[in-house]
Protein backbone atom coordinates (compact mmCIF):
# COMPACT_ATOMS: atom_id res chain seq x y z
CA UNK A 1 0.00 0.00 0.00
CA UNK A 2 1.46 3.55 -0.81
CA UNK A 3 1.65 5.95 1.83
CA UNK A 4 -0.66 8.25 2.71
CA UNK A 5 -0.89 11.28 0.80
CA UNK A 6 -0.77 15.27 1.75
CA UNK A 7 -4.82 16.38 1.67
CA UNK A 8 -6.12 12.05 2.62
CA UNK A 9 -7.81 11.47 5.37
CA UNK A 10 -5.92 9.90 8.10
CA UNK A 11 -6.67 6.42 8.95
CA UNK A 12 -7.52 6.71 13.15
CA UNK A 13 -6.11 4.15 15.12
CA UNK A 14 -5.93 2.85 18.96
CA UNK A 15 -2.21 1.91 20.18
CA UNK A 16 -0.90 1.21 23.53
CA UNK A 17 1.87 3.24 24.96
CA UNK A 18 4.99 1.52 26.50
CA UNK A 19 3.22 1.18 29.92
CA UNK A 20 0.19 -0.03 28.01
CA UNK A 21 -2.11 3.17 28.02
CA UNK A 22 -4.14 3.17 25.46
CA UNK A 23 -3.96 6.55 22.80
CA UNK A 24 -6.57 7.08 20.12
CA UNK A 25 -6.02 9.08 17.48
CA UNK A 26 -9.54 10.37 16.83
CA UNK A 27 -9.22 11.69 20.74
CA UNK A 28 -6.43 13.12 20.51
CA UNK A 29 -7.58 15.30 17.33
CA UNK A 30 -10.51 17.47 19.42
CA UNK A 31 -7.47 18.96 21.54
CA UNK A 32 -5.24 19.61 18.54
CA UNK A 33 -3.02 18.30 15.63
CA UNK A 34 -0.84 15.34 15.89
CA UNK A 35 2.73 14.86 14.83
CA UNK A 36 3.08 10.84 13.91
CA UNK A 37 6.88 9.95 13.80
CA UNK A 38 6.71 5.77 12.66
CA UNK A 39 10.46 4.31 13.72
CA UNK A 40 12.37 1.10 14.55
CA UNK A 41 14.86 1.07 17.22
CA UNK A 42 17.57 -0.47 15.40
CA UNK A 43 17.37 2.35 12.48
CA UNK A 44 20.17 4.82 12.27
CA UNK A 45 18.01 7.79 10.55
CA UNK A 46 15.59 6.94 13.32
CA UNK A 47 17.88 7.71 16.11
CA UNK A 48 19.60 10.71 14.40
CA UNK A 49 15.84 12.36 14.08
CA UNK A 50 14.39 11.22 17.52
CA UNK A 51 16.06 13.96 19.43
CA UNK A 52 14.90 16.74 17.00
CA UNK A 53 11.05 15.35 17.16
CA UNK A 54 11.58 15.55 20.82
CA UNK A 55 12.29 18.92 20.55
CA UNK A 56 8.95 19.91 18.76
CA UNK A 57 7.23 17.83 21.19
CA UNK A 58 8.41 19.82 24.32
CA UNK A 59 7.89 22.86 22.74
CA UNK A 60 4.28 22.00 22.03
CA UNK A 61 3.89 19.89 25.05
CA UNK A 62 0.93 21.31 26.84
CA UNK A 63 -0.62 23.21 23.74
CA UNK A 64 -3.40 20.43 22.38
CA UNK A 65 -0.81 19.56 20.02
CA UNK A 66 0.59 15.79 20.29
CA UNK A 67 4.20 14.41 19.32
CA UNK A 68 3.51 10.74 18.93
CA UNK A 69 6.74 7.91 17.92
CA UNK A 70 5.15 4.72 16.77
CA UNK A 71 7.73 1.73 17.21
CA UNK A 72 7.29 -0.67 15.25
CA UNK A 73 9.43 -2.59 17.82
CA UNK A 74 8.30 -4.46 21.44
CA UNK A 75 7.73 -2.55 24.43
CA UNK A 76 11.19 -3.16 26.13
CA UNK A 77 13.41 -2.67 23.00
CA UNK A 78 11.09 0.83 22.62
CA UNK A 79 11.73 1.99 26.27
CA UNK A 80 15.34 1.29 25.99
CA UNK A 81 15.79 3.43 23.08
CA UNK A 82 13.69 6.23 24.58
CA UNK A 83 16.44 6.22 26.95
CA UNK A 84 19.39 6.04 25.26
CA UNK A 85 18.04 8.59 22.64
CA UNK A 86 16.03 11.38 25.48
CA UNK A 87 12.40 10.67 23.87
CA UNK A 88 10.15 11.95 26.16
CA UNK A 89 7.09 11.84 24.14
CA UNK A 90 4.68 9.11 23.97
CA UNK A 91 5.92 5.73 22.01
CA UNK A 92 3.01 3.79 21.24
CA UNK A 93 3.79 0.12 19.67
CA UNK A 94 3.03 -1.21 16.48
CA UNK A 95 3.49 -4.77 17.01
CA UNK A 96 3.54 -7.52 14.06
CA UNK A 97 1.48 -7.72 12.18
CA UNK A 98 2.01 -3.72 11.82
CA UNK A 99 -1.89 -3.25 11.41
CA UNK A 100 -1.24 1.09 12.27
CA UNK A 101 2.32 1.07 9.94
CA UNK A 102 0.33 -0.82 7.01
CA UNK A 103 -2.77 1.70 6.87
CA UNK A 104 -0.50 4.53 7.00
CA UNK A 105 1.39 2.46 4.13
CA UNK A 106 4.70 2.77 5.65
CA UNK A 107 8.06 1.64 3.34
CA UNK A 108 10.51 3.52 5.09
CA UNK A 109 11.31 4.49 9.05
CA UNK A 110 11.34 7.69 9.58
CA UNK A 111 8.28 8.45 8.18
CA UNK A 112 6.30 11.47 9.65
CA UNK A 113 2.88 12.36 9.02
CA UNK A 114 0.91 15.57 10.76
CA UNK A 115 -2.18 15.58 10.96
CA UNK A 116 -4.65 18.24 11.62
CA UNK A 117 -8.35 18.40 13.38
CA UNK A 118 -10.37 17.17 10.66
CA UNK A 119 -7.75 14.55 10.58
CA UNK A 120 -6.44 15.71 7.32
CA UNK A 121 -3.11 15.03 6.38
CA UNK A 122 -1.21 18.14 6.16
CA UNK A 123 2.54 16.99 5.80
CA UNK A 124 4.28 13.96 4.98
CA UNK A 125 8.04 12.87 5.06
CA UNK A 126 10.49 9.98 4.81
CA UNK A 127 13.61 9.83 6.44
CA UNK A 128 15.19 13.07 8.03
CA UNK A 129 14.47 16.27 6.78
CA UNK A 130 15.28 19.03 8.25
CA UNK A 131 13.03 21.06 5.78
CA UNK A 132 10.24 18.85 7.05
CA UNK A 133 10.74 19.06 11.19
CA UNK A 134 10.67 23.21 10.31
CA UNK A 135 7.62 22.88 8.35
CA UNK A 136 5.89 20.91 11.35
CA UNK A 137 7.39 22.82 13.79
CA UNK A 138 6.08 25.95 11.84
CA UNK A 139 2.69 24.22 11.84
CA UNK A 140 2.29 23.31 15.07
CA UNK A 141 3.53 26.71 16.20
CA UNK A 142 0.40 28.42 14.24
CA UNK A 143 -2.26 25.66 15.05
CA UNK A 144 -1.22 26.32 18.60
CA UNK A 145 -0.67 29.85 18.44
CA UNK A 146 2.56 28.86 20.36
CA UNK A 147 5.91 30.83 19.08
CA UNK A 148 8.21 28.08 18.44
CA UNK A 149 11.79 27.69 20.33
CA UNK A 150 15.24 26.84 18.49
CA UNK A 151 15.31 23.06 16.84
CA UNK A 152 18.49 22.63 15.38
CA UNK A 153 21.38 24.54 17.66
CA UNK A 154 23.87 27.06 16.12
CA UNK A 155 26.63 24.23 16.85
CA UNK A 156 24.78 21.22 15.86
CA UNK A 157 25.84 19.57 12.11
CA UNK A 158 22.64 19.01 10.79
CA UNK A 159 22.15 17.55 7.33
CA UNK A 160 19.10 18.66 4.96
CA UNK A 161 18.27 15.11 4.27
CA UNK A 162 19.08 12.07 5.52
CA UNK A 163 17.66 8.48 3.83
CA UNK A 164 15.99 6.12 6.30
Amino acid sequence: MAAIKVGSKAPVFKLPEMGGTIHALEAALTKGPVLLAFFKVECPTCQFAVPFIDRLYRQFQGTGASVWGISQDDAAASRDFASEFSASFPILIDKKPYEVSKCYGIEYTPTLFLIDTNAKVRLTGDGFSKGDLLDAQKWLSQASATAPGELFLPHERVPEFKPG
